[in-house]
Parts: structure tokens; C-alpha cells; sequence
């Protein structure tokens, strides 16, 4: 007997190691090829969106929320709500950081969706794993991570931190792993490390108020969160970071 789609059920990820690492390496092959850092959140996602979203009920900013159910990217790829906010401000530094490379949350649902997986469905669970998707860039201002290798490596360290997802944790170490084959003299474990505490230590960010957030300075947003300065991340000079290929041998 057929299970009609109103019974359902909505079953965690099985996780899928071997997947994984297939996209890993074509991900290293291509670090721009958006579409295999999805096919290795999906991969290995497990029951962490579940634990987030039922995280979320738990606080009353982050239930609250959940009952509204607003959609970030709607928000994100609107340049008149964006516009409003004061220089300093988070909304403002995400807006210059978006603007110079040409950002949409748009795009990065796009490259979502090519992997076949329910994005768009409309169910709470599916609702939170769309929010952590979009909270990415915002979470590069917060942190002061950059979108070279390295600072990508660093961010999704500190994602796996503050998410438990492996997705997460395989992409930053496996980063820092390929960016030390690259260039020894760039600390890329301690650094990937220091982001991971750095997740560890902050307030939990997701279930956050962010249309509000925007609104506050960037400095005074950080040190309530409590986002300890990329240090070690900084301490290598741009230049250096930029000029990483990340490419497999």
C-alpha cells in the first residue's frame, strides 16, 4: 500500500560518508563550484537540522521565530530594506560585503536546488535548515572571516560549532588539511581550530532576531554575542591568503 504524502513522514538524513568526500573532491577541484558544498551539508547533515529547529523552541526569541517563520532571503535581496541601514551597523557591512562580490541568497538557493533536495518545501524542519543556509554570509560579518580558502574553511568551522552539523566540520578541516599542502607557512589547522572555539564560545546564533541585529552597530553586535576576534585568520596577510589556488593535485 502507497503512504500518501499526508502521512509522510519527515525522516533525518541517513548519512552518506562516501558521497561526501566525492563532492570534497570536486569542491577542492573548484572551490567555486557552489553546488558540491550542498551535496556535502546533505550528505552528512544527520539529525542535526532536527536538533536545531527543536534547539530553537527551547528560547523564546528563537520559538518566536519559528511561529513566524520568515524567510531571511526575502529580507537579504531586498535593496530597499537593506539601504536603511547606518554605516557600521551589521546590516550596512553586510550590504558593502555582498555588494562587492556579488551575492544573492537567491543564487545560493539556486545552487541548492540543483541537488535535488526539498528546499522549498514547506515544512518547519526544511524552514530552518533554509535559515541556516542563508545566515552564512551575515555569519561571515559577524565572525570577520573573508570568502578566500581560508576564511571559508574558518566560517564553516565555526558553523559546525554552533550547528553540530558534519557537513560543516568535513569542509573546514578537509580545506585546512589542502590549504597546509598548499602553503606550510600558513597556519591553516590552528587558525580552522580557533574558529571552531570561537563557535563553541559564542551565544547560539541561530534562533537570533537577525532583521533586528542589522540594525545594531557590528562592534556592540559582536561583543554581546559574544564572537571572539579571527585572529589567527588575520595574522596571515591578504595577499597571501588570496593568492591560495586550493586546487587538487
Amino acid at each position: 500500500m502507497t503512504v500518501t504524502a499526508d502521512f509522510q513522514r519527515m525522516e533525518p538524513q541517513r548519512l552518506r560518508p562516501l558521497t561526501a568526500l566525492r563532492a570534497f573532491r570536486k569542491l577542492i577541484a573548484d572551490k567555486e563550484d557552489t553546488r558540491q558544498v550542498f551535496e556535502i551539508m546533505r550528505a552528512l547533515s544527520g539529525r542535526s537540522i532536527g536538533r536545531g529547529y527543536n534547539r530553537m523552541l527551547r528560547t523564546v526569541e528563537g520559538g518566536r521565530q519559528a511561529f513566524l517563520r520568515e524567510e531571511l532571503a526575502h529580507y537579504l535581496d531586498d535593496p530597499t530594506w537593506l539601504a536603511q541601514f547606518e554605516p557600521g551597523t551589521v546590516g550596512a557591512t553586510y550590504r558593502d560585503f555582498r555588494n562587492a562580490r556579488g551575492f544573492t541568497a537567491e543564487g545560493l538557493a539556486d545552487e541548492a536546488r540543483k541537488i535535488g533536495a526539498p528546499v522549498d518545501a514547506q515544512h518547519p524542519v526544511v524552514w530552518y535548515s533554509r535559515r541556516i543556509r542563508d545566515v552564512h554570509d551575515i555569519w561571515h560579518v559577524l565572525t570577520g572571516y573573508g570568502t578566500d580558502a581560508l576564511g571559508e574553511a574558518c566560517v564553516v568551522s565555526f558553523s559546525y560549532a554552533q550547528t553540530g552539523n558534519l557537513g560543516f566540520l568535513a569542509i573546514g578541516w578537509g580545506a585546512a588539511r589542502e590549504i597546509q599542502r598548499e602553503n606550510r607557512a600558513i597556519p591553516a589547522r590552528r587558525a580552522v581550530w580557533q574558529a571552531y572555539r570561537n563557535g563553541r564560545a559564542a551565544r547560539w546564533l541561530p534562533g537570533l532576531n537577525y532583521e533586528a541585529l542589522f540594525a545594531e552597530p557590528l562592534e556592540t553586535a559582536r561583543a554581546r554575542l559574544g564572537i571572539r576576534p579571527a585572529s589567527l585568520y588575520h595574522a596571515v596577510p591578504a595577499e597571501t591568503r588570496m593568492a591560495l589556488k586550493l586546487r587538487a593535485g
